[in-house]
């Protein structure tokens, strides 16, 4: 049976994998497209694909601060200053391919017997303490849910909205083949034990 860590681990791959596919059709938007005012949790695609990278960028923070034995400083909500702090989706893009990155990076040196740990959140007026393990269940939800509002505003453009409701099934590697080309990643990269 394969460990949870490394379920945690895939899923990372899984994310930066959507984030990929789904910044490949949203490079294709022209900006007006990309800041038009639409009809979702947040108004356009540029403002989702912003909250998506700053909501990153916060839990990351805890997660490699608990990693690290550091406590995070209270200040942690300058990750939200400015709301959406890039203007073009290619610089949205190459910010959120790192983020991805550094969750992966994390992901690869979890251990079971880890996922128990409590990381200290950093809040304005509280510290919340979570589990990593439920702490990294609600960060790839978020990122599920963002995306799917992404993909939704995608089909009023003139861009077709990628395909993301795939997850890493054995006889589909060929459809996958060019995106991990594209990323630098093997099929062994990810399913090594």
């Amino acid at each position: 049976m394969e460990p949870l860590s490394h379920h945690l681990l895939t899923q990372a791959y899984n994310n930066a994998w959507a984030n990929h596919r789904l910044y490949k059709a949203c490079l294709q938007l022209t900006q007006d497209e990309f800041v038009a005012p639409r009809c979702s949790f947040f108004p356009s695609i540029k403002s989702t694909l912003n909250h998506l990278l700053t909501v990153d960028w916060f839990y990351l923070h805890m997660l490699e601060c608990e990693q690290r034995g550091e406590t995070p400083t209270p200040d942690a909500e300058r990750f939200f200053e400015p709301e959406q702090p890039f203007a073009t989706c290619a610089d949205l893009h190459a910010e959120q391919a790192q983020a991805d990155h550094r969750l992966i990076s994390y992901c690869q040196g979890l251990r079971d017997d880890q996922l128990a740990r409590y990381v200290n959140i950093a809040r304005p007026q509280r510290m919340q303490r979570e589990p990593r393990l439920r702490l990294l269940a609600h960060l790839f939800e978020h990122q599920i849910h963002h995306r799917g509002q992404v993909h939704g505003m995608l089909s009023n453009t003139s861009v077709r909205p990628p395909q993301l409701d795939e997850f890493f099934c054995e006889e589909e590697a060929g459809l996958r083949a060019e995106d991990f080309a594209e990323l630098g990643w093997t099929e062994a990269q990810i399913w090594k034990n």
